[in-house]
């Protein structure tokens, strides 16, 4: 994808640290050869040293990357003491303790500590195991309340590029929330070089119908609007308004977003997850995420039925999203 090739040219020699906590899991190595061969990343892979290294040795990969075995880490203490000192009395020593021997724990972290810029696990975790330490220890940004997800969605057919949120996080969030989403995902299309052209989308367009689901999404749409007056961001709008320049003349004349929006915002998961798998089997869209959004620093979240190109592609999101966090 061209869009990944423009992501990769910003990355090269940058030296960004990722961490990759399930690094005995071999999609999760198969990945990191290749980022640490092309150079994108400088993947800290977590488990036992001496498997992870005789793996790379045979592929030909000697240097450009750091195994650390968390079992035997020499600032264990250290992280300990800064993991009891960032839960403010919620976790006693011992208990910070045993919670570090979670990969996923011990990952955060690093990323918290500062010796590493993100983190990408979920190959063999849920998400609920991968985002809870990075909510507890990494937090949300000052004036988001939750962190969302967000899929990347591509056709390399005609080249196009759009983004979608919240299809995997947030099950129905309130007008507060929904508007940080909206501009949250809009900051996430920049880094795609994707211009944000942000859909409110509703079962109405512009009064068309009436119900408290339109009601929560004007709402948003209003609070979005106050937070972010530079953006171009619309609602409520179907679907059809949103993407189809007749459509959105007709049913929102003199919108800056109808009939040309790249970012879609769904109303709550359901519709979300149904929207971007229609996207993927029917359209031909290939969808990569969901991207953790809102956070500090970049955690994010990969499938368990994901393959090493799933792993390759969201650890150069996660390297870019650092990058422009930096």
């Amino acid at each position: 994808m061209q869009i990944f090739q423009n992501l990769k040219s910003n990355l090269v020699n940058k030296n960004i640290k990722i961490v990759l906590p399930e690094g005995e899991e071999p999609r999760i190595l198969q990945a990191a050869k290749l980022l640490i061969k092309e150079q994108l990343v400088v993947p800290i892979i977590l488990g036992n040293i001496n498997k992870i290294s005789a793996y790379l040795e045979i592929e030909g990969v000697m240097t450009g990357y750091e195994i650390i075995d968390p079992t035997d880490y020499a600032e264990t203490d250290a992280m300990v003491q800064a993991l009891v000192e960032r839960r403010q009395g919620k976790v006693t020593e011992e208990q910070a303790r045993e919670l570090i021997k979670d990969v996923n724990y011990f990952g955060v972290m690093l990323v918290y500590m500062g010796y590493a810029k993100g983190m990408v696990s979920g190959a063999i975790h849920s998400t609920a195991d991968t985002v809870r330490p990075a909510l507890q220890i990494i937090k949300t940004q000052p004036g988001v309340s939750r962190t969302s997800g967000a899929f990347l969605m591509v056709r390399e057919s005609d080249n196009r590029r759009f983004i979608f949120g919240d299809c995997a996080i947030n099950i129905n969030p309130d007008a507060q929330t929904l508007a940080e989403i909206a501009v949250k995902t809009a900051d996430t299309a920049k880094l795609f070089g994707i211009d944000p052209r942000v859909a409110m989308l509703s079962f109405s367009t512009k009064g068309s119908g009436s119900s408290s689901d339109v009601g929560k999404v004007v709402e948003a749409t209003q609070i979005a609007q106050v937070l972010r007056p530079d953006l171009a961001l619309d609602g409520e709008l179907q679907f059809d308004a949103a993407i189809d320049a007749k459509a959105g003349e007709i049913k929102a004349p003199g919108s800056r977003v109808a009939g040309q929006a790249t970012v879609y915002i769904f109303p709550e998961i359901q519709s979300g997850n149904i929207g971007y798998k229609i996207a993927e089997r029917l359209g031909g869209f290939s969808a990569v995420g969901p991207i953790l959004q809102g956070l500090n620093q970049p955690v994010n979240d990969l499938s368990r039925g994901c393959n090493s190109d799933d792993v390759y592609k969201l650890t150069i999101i996660t390297a870019t999203q650092a990058l422009n966090n930096s």
